[in-house]
């Protein structure tokens, strides 16, 4: 049984729907989003979150052996060089190391693939599902009843 129901407080999400939008048509290809939507939620251990987004990355053409790998995806060979940068980034974000934050390293790694303007739109998404993570987790909202949308 849930601790709280966040759809009885609408108002309170408000901004993380409209953030969730502003991600969804930020230009960054909606595989990618969702790998970085479950490896954030790996991180933190959201069960519902990751119940959801395998589901929406499956719905969306995600294959089931890269969705398998995804917590060990620097030994795995087929993530791209842009999703490495990804997935690096959103490790560093959600494990802001106490002194460094994000190191120049993974900065840079994450320029090379990506423009400025597509850096603060993957930021924002992992802004959002870390903020989604810090939802569902205290709440203990089940995972096992989301289903995606039709595509």
């Amino acid at each position: 049984m849930p601790r709280f129901n966040v759809n009885q407080h609408l108002d309170a999400v408000k901004p993380l729907f409209a953030l969730a939008e502003y991600v969804r048509k930020s230009g960054l290809e909606q595989s990618l989003i969702e790998l970085v939507m479950m490896r954030t939620s790996q991180l933190n251990g959201c069960a519902y979150c990751l119940d959801m987004h395998s589901k929406d990355a499956r719905a969306a053409g995600e294959t089931e052996q890269r969705l398998y790998v995804l917590q060990a995806w620097r030994e795995a060979p087929f993530y791209s060089p842009r999703e490495r940068a990804a997935l690096a980034w959103c490790e560093a974000v959600t494990r802001l190391d106490p002194v460094h934050g994000v190191s120049d390293e993974i900065h840079a790694e994450a320029r090379a693939q990506f423009s400025e303007q597509e850096l603060v739109d993957l930021n924002m998404a992992v802004v959002l599902i870390n903020s989604w993570n810090r939802i569902a987790i205290p709440s203990q909202v089940e995972p096992g009843s989301y289903q995606p949308a039709k595509h």
